[in-house]
C-alpha cells in the first residue's frame, strides 16, 4: 500500500481479507506519521461506514491500536470522528456524507472502504476521487468485496489506461495460510452465489432474487455455439433506452425444446440513427419470424416497421384485431409489447423456463444477459 510516492492504488479484496484491510486503515498512514515528518501538516480521510456512529467506532478503533503499544500519548486532538497522530490529522466520513469530503486542501491520503456499492454513491465518489487528484496529488485506496456489475470497481478493472494500480486478494491467496479451509468448503457449499462474489470478486453474483444461482449456471452448462435453424421458431427482442437505461437486443430461437440465445447486447447510449440501422442487419444475419419492441418508445416502434415496409399506425392494426377476435401479434411483423403491464407475467414465464432448464445462455458471449439475470430483483409490485 506504500507505493511510489503520488501513485494511485485501488485494491479489490475481499471478505476473507478484512482483517488485512481494517489494520491496514490505521496501520499505514499511521507508521508515517509516527516515523517520518513526510505527513505533517497534512491530513488522512477515511471514508466507511453508513452512518457518524459507525465512522466515528473506526477512529476510536485506531487509537485503541496505539494504546494497546504504549503510544497513547501520540493521539491528542480527538474529537467525534477525528484526531491528531503527531502533526497529522486522521478523519472519518461516512459514506452517506461524501459531500462533505470535498473541499479539503493537503489530503495525503483518500481510503475508501467497501467503495463498490451503492450506486448514487460511487457516482459522487468519482468527483470526490477526480478533485483530490487534482489539487493534493494525494494517494487514492479504495478497497472492496465485488458489487454490482457494471459499477466502479467493474470499470476500473476493465480500463487498460486506468491510473490505478491493481489489487487482488482473493480468497485463493489465503487458502491452506490464514484461513480455516473447511469453513470456505462449508460456506461455498452453503450459499455458492455469496462466496463467488465475497470470496471470489466476481461482480454482481447473489445480488438478485429472481433466478437461483444453480439454475442460472445450469444454463450457461447447457449452452453450445449454434447455427440458426430455419425449421426453428426465431424472434428478436428490442428494449430501446437512449437515456436512463441502457439500450438492448436479444434474439432468441426455439430448437429441442430449449430457447437458445443467438444473440444478446446491451449498448449505453447509443445513437438512434445506429440503432436503426442495426435492425435490418440483424435480420438479415438471423432471420426472426417476429420483432418485438417496448411500446413505451412509440418513435422507434414506427422507425423500424418502416423499414420494414409496414403500416406505422399500429394503434388502428390492434384494435381492428382485437373487433375481429384475432391476435393483434398475427397481424404485425414488429409487435408493440407493453412491458408496464405485461412484465410481470413476461417474467413469470422467463423464470419458469429457466427454473426448468429450457433455457441456453452463453456465460461469456452473452455476458450483459446473464449479469442482468444474476442481479434482477423482484419489486413490490411483482415486476
Amino acid at each position: 500500500m506504500q507505493g511510489d510516492k503520488g501513485k494511485n492504488i485501488i485494491q479489490e479484496v475481499n471478505r476473507s481479507c478484512r482483517t488485512f484491510r481494517n489494520k491496514a486503515k490505521g496501520s499505514a498512514a499511521g507508521r508515517k506519521a509516527l516515523s517520518s515528518t513526510e505527513l505533517n501538516v497534512k491530513s488522512v480521510f477515511i471514508i466507511a461506514g453508513t452512518r457518524e456512529e459507525f465512522a466515528n467506532e473506526i477512529k476510536e478503533r485506531m487509537e485503541r491500536l496505539f494504546q494497546a503499544n504504549n503510544l497513547a500519548g501520540v493521539i491528542h486532538d480527538s474529537k467525534h470522528t477525528e484526531c491528531y497522530i503527531n502533526n497529522t490529522k486522521f478523519k472519518v466520513f461516512p459514506t452517506k456524507r461524501l459531500k462533505d469530503v470535498r473541499g479539503y486542501i493537503d489530503v495525503a491520503y483518500l481510503f475508501i472502504d467497501e467503495g463498490d456499492f451503492d450506486k448514487k454513491e460511487q457516482d459522487e465518489l468519482k468527483y470526490v476521487i477526480k478533485s483530490y487528484e487534482e489539487k493534493s496529488k494525494g494517494k487514492i485506496i479504495l478497497v472492496s468485496t465485488a458489487g454490482a456489475s457494471g459499477g466502479l470497481f467493474e470499470t476500473i478493472e476493465n480500463d487498460p489506461n486506468s491510473d490505478f494500480k491493481k489489487l487482488f486478494m482473493l480468497v485463493n491467496r489465503g487458502r491452506g495460510k490464514i484461513f480455516d479451509d473447511k469453513f470456505l468448503d462449508e460456506q461455498k457449499e452453503k450459499d455458492p452465489a455469496f462466496y463467488s462474489r465475497e470470496y471470489e470478486g466476481r461482480y454482481g453474483y447473489g445480488m438478485g432474487n429472481c433466478f437461483l444461482y444453480e439454475d442460472i449456471e445450469t444454463c450457461c452448462a447447457l449452452y453450445r455455439p449454434t447455427a440458426v435453424n430455419s425449421s426453428c421458431t426465431v424472434v428478436m427482442g428490442i428494449d430501446p433506452g437512449f437515456g436512463s437505461s441502457n439500450f438492448a437486443i436479444s434474439i432468441l430461437m426455439l430448437e429441442d425444446s430449449i430457447i437458445k440465445v443467438l444473440y444478446s447486447k446491451e449498448w449505453n447510449k447509443p445513437s438512434y440513427e445506429e440503432m436503426v440501422n442495426l435492425i435490418p442487419r440483424l435480420k438479415m444475419q438471423y432471420r426472426p419470424g417476429k420483432i418485438f419492441v417496448d411500446s413505451a418508445n412509440p418513435e422507434f416502434i414506427k422507425s423500424v416497421k418502416s423499414i420494414f415496409n409496414e403500416a406505422t399506425d399500429y394503434d388502428r392494426i390492434q384494435k381492428q384485431a382485437l373487433h375481429d377476435k384475432v391476435d393483434p401479434v398475427r397481424r404485425m411483423y414488429v409487435v408493440p409489447v407493453s412491458f408496464s403491464t405485461d412484465g410481470k407475467l413476461l417474467l413469470e414465464r422467463f423464470q419458469h423456463f429457466v427454473s426448468r432448464h429450457w433455457f441456453s445462455v452463453s456465460q461469456t458471449e452473452h455476458k450483459d444477459l446473464v449479469t442482468q439475470m444474476r442481479m434482477a430483483k423482484f419489486q413490490d409490485n411483482g415486476n
